[in-house]
């Protein structure tokens, strides 16, 4: 009924002019092979309601972001330690870091050391974040992915 009790099975003629007696609307909720489950109440408002819960639950989840950190194979200590540092704070907002070394000119013949490079990044992160793509050779660049380690 109107007030939320269950009638129990019902057929259709009668859940209507239940529905058109208390001045609402007959709502079937879902339907399971031959029978329907439904209830009598006002359809704008149970619109309202899903719409509600609808915005609270998109408010609850993480958008994660994928941020770029770019490197070259003859990077100075200090240089890979500060980006090391913003890979980890990128990390631990939740968020993803793709690591894009790029080779110029003669620097193609390197390619041992840019995956040295990055392999030292794996390593150095691999308590904050696990790799989705290994480094890879893409054009003149290598890149690799990292995401973060779910804590559940």
């Amino acid at each position: 009924m109107a007030d939320g009790t269950n009638v129990g099975v019902v057929s259709l003629r009668e859940a209507l002019q239940q529905a058109r007696d208390a001045d609402l609307d007959l709502v079937e909720i879902s339907s399971a092979g031959n029978l329907s489950v439904c209830k009598v109440l006002d359809y704008g408002k149970y619109k309202y309601e899903l719409q509600k819960r609808k915005n609270e639950a998109k408010k609850k989840q993480k958008i994660v972001e994928v941020k770029e950190l770019k490197l070259t194979p003859m990077i100075d200590t200090h240089d890979f330690e500060v980006k090391l540092k913003s890979a980890r704070r990128f990390l631990e907002d939740g968020n993803k870091v793709k690591f894009t070394l790029k080779f110029r000119g003669r620097e193609m013949s390197y390619q041992d050391q840019g995956l040295d490079v990055l392999n030292r990044i794996k390593e150095e992160l691999a308590t904050l974040g696990k790799v989705e793509q290994e480094p890879k050779l893409e054009g003149k660049s290598m890149g690799m992915l990292i995401g973060p380690v779910s804590s559940k």
